[in-house]
């Protein structure tokens, strides 16, 4: 059984380094065959919009465009009800794979067994 891993990003194009840090990992969890569950939160909601992660730019780093595809390709992407509902995005404004769920599945998802939870 592979290890499970949930990646909370709730910091934006405010604090670059950590929001792309977040995505960083989360990236390399499906790389490294985690099961990887990445929400975004905070200002990070809008990177589930499509043409919102290819704006963002970080030097030397992997475009979040670039993280974000190997997540959905390999993992979940889901953004919070409450931050969605905040900057007016619903369901339909989100790219294909993207989910919008709550507090109670979050701590669902990092109490199971064998999940390791990380919160940037």
């Amino acid at each position: 059984m592979a290890h499970s891993l949930v990646v909370k990003v709730t910091a934006g194009a405010d604090d670059p380094e950590r929001c792309n840090q977040g995505f960083t990992v989360a990236a390399a969890g499906v790389a490294s065959g985690a099961d990887v569950s990445l929400w975004l939160t905070g200002d990070a909601a809008w990177f589930g919009v499509p043409g919102r992660a290819e704006a963002f730019a970080l030097d030397l780093a992997t475009p979040l465009a670039d993280l974000l595809a190997v997540v959905l390709a390999g993992g979940r992407v889901t953004v919070c009800t409450q931050c969605a509902q905040r900057r007016g995005i619903v369901q339909a404004d989100l790219l294909g794979g993207v989910t919008i769920a709550g507090a109670p599945a979050f701590v669902e998802e990092i109490l199971g067994e064998d999940t390791q939870a990380l919160v940037y």
